[in-house]
């Protein structure tokens, strides 16, 4: 007969991922995992198998729980401009949340040389990064054809250097953040894009 689940696996995932987002992968140990979760070692190898297979579930969390919002941002706006800058304020809003475990983004977190090292998880990254660069670039690109960006508007170019400006938002904000100037960046670097 087998065992049943003594814990919360649900509070168990989000406490793993809160860990995670505020100390990062490297520096985050399996006894402070252990500890974070509420859960023995012998639970949490049955589960995950491993440190790096918790931190996979956890990005996928992650991604459900916060990132997907902020895709959803950029889906549901009348136009692409409209939902690239509800994107940014997505982003602004966490940034202000005092429970909010880190400035920085937990994707963001992630493009570390030792994270990038366990081909598992770059691959992870890599993957979620081009799904959200192809959000991007199919929502200009519809508007391109609809006629509300100009035909020289090459979405292809504009989608990977605003995923590239996201990241080093969230580096910078790191080492000081104060909104106003922030969306006055924002605003200033997305108008320079058309957007």
């Amino acid at each position: 007969m087998a065992g049943t689940l003594k814990f919360d696996y649900a509070a168990a995932l989000e406490a793993a991922t809160r860990l995670f987002w505020e100390t990062g992968y490297s520096n985050t140990s399996l006894r402070d995992l252990l500890k974070q979760m509420k859960i023995g070692e012998g639970s949490f190898y049955n589960l995950f198998k491993s440190k790096k297979n918790a931190y996979i579930e956890c990005l996928i969390y992650y991604n459900a729980t916060v990132n997907g919002p902020r895709g959803g941002a950029v889906s549901a706006a009348s136009t692409a401009a409209a939902g690239i800058r509800a994107l940014f304020e997505a982003v602004l809003d966490c940034l202000d949340d005092p429970e909010t475990p880190s400035r920085a983004c937990l994707m963001a977190s992630s493009i570390t040389p030792e994270v990038l090292a366990e081909p598992e998880l770059r691959e992870y990254i890599q993957n979620q990064m081009s799904i959200f660069v192809r959000l991007i670039v199919g929502r200009m690109a519809a508007d391109r054809e609809a006629g509300l960006l100009p035909p020289s508007f090459d979405p292809e170019i504009v989608g990977p250097i605003i995923i590239t400006y996201l990241q080093g938002l969230w580096r910078m904000a790191l080492i000081s953040y104060d909104r106003p100037q922030y969306e006055r960046q924002i605003d200033a670097f997305l108008t320079g894009l058309g957007l």
